[in-house]
């Protein structure tokens, strides 16, 4: 059973991440992080309580993270991916709101619960600060995984940069530079992640309840804004829930050890650099990046955990 505590910016990838989370039975979510990211942090937080509403997990606590990134500039947003309010066509009740509980909360989970696991589906900006705050974090942490970067494919933001690390590359270099037991699952793994309507068609014949039953329309809208980017695709890589994925199921992916540098600034603003050469040494620190996954074993793990019916 994995402790985590989750940061996210709900938008349609990470609410299916916070789905698999709540129906997985080897992950016990201690809280989760609401900031800035796909929409603003208000909107994140109303997502992420209104689908702890639908699975029966209001005694879950939100956690108030970061309002805009490290440099202080305007967060852009992606309406044409995620829908106005982050959830494609589905919004929260008119009136619903989520409560939110001081940052600090997080120590004391840290504190009160025996190895934690960290991961961070969206800006690095919150669990920066959660290092820059806190005295010994990076040792109290069991691990970190965090969903992040572009090795050997393009960016999803620019040529280079992944929206993530794009985001808020000083707090993402903060990251990779200071943190240990650091699992980084970045595009040229995620993108092949790609769940299609049939796979969610499967699920919900299976599943009657209330979380899972609003997948269909919000991975359509999903799924109809990645066919407008990338012809031809058949689904829409779920980025942030192969990241849950990858931690409860290590065996899926191959992983090598090296050190990590995020630009940023220039026109190079959040590309992720390693160096991969054969002479090349690994990291001193465990910092591990994800080359490639087991795609039919992740389609295999999804379906089985977004199927319990808990």
């Amino acid at each position: 059973m994995k402790n985590i505590l989750l940061f996210a910016d709900p938008g349609i990838d990470d609410s299916v991440a916070i789905m698999y989370a709540l129906l997985n039975p080897d992950i016990n979510v201690l809280g989760i992080v609401s900031s800035y990211g796909n929409v603003e942090k208000n909107q994140a937080t109303d997502n992420i309580a209104y689908l702890l509403k639908l699975a029966g997990r209001t005694d879950i606590p939100i956690i108030g993270g970061s309002n805009s990134p490290s440099s202080g500039k305007i967060p852009t947003y992606y309406p044409e991916i995620h829908g106005k309010e982050g959830l494609g066509p589905i919004r929260p009740p008119e009136n619903f709101s989520g409560e939110l509980t001081n940052f600090s909360k997080l120590y004391t989970i840290i504190k009160e619960n025996k190895d934690v696991t960290i991961v961070d589906v969206g800006r690095n900006t919150s669990l920066a600060a959660l290092y820059i705050l806190g005295e010994n974090i990076a040792n109290d942490v069991k691990e970190f995984y965090i969903m992040g970067g572009a090795f050997f494919v393009p960016g999803n933001v620019t040529p280079s940069a992944e929206a993530n690390f794009y985001g808020d590359p000083i707090a993402s270099e903060l990251v990779v530079k200071n943190l240990d037991n650091l699992y980084i699952a970045p595009l040229n793994v995620t993108n092949k992640a790609i769940v299609t309507l049939e796979h969610i068609q499967t699920i919900q014949e299976m599943n009657g309840n209330p979380l899972v039953q609003i997948l269909d329309d919000v991975m359509t809208y999903y799924i109809d804004a990645y066919k407008k980017l990338i012809p031809g695709i058949n689904g829409a890589p779920l980025h942030d829930v192969v990241t849950l994925s990858l931690m409860v199921n290590p065996e899926m992916g191959k992983t090598i050890r090296r050190d990590v540098e995020v630009l940023t600034t220039g026109l190079g603003q959040g590309t992720s650099i390693a160096d991969f050469r054969v002479s090349s040494k690994p990291a001193e620190k465990n910092i591990n990046i994800y080359l490639e996954i087991d795609y039919q074993m992740f389609v295999k793990d999804f379906i089985e955990v977004m199927t319990r019916k808990r």
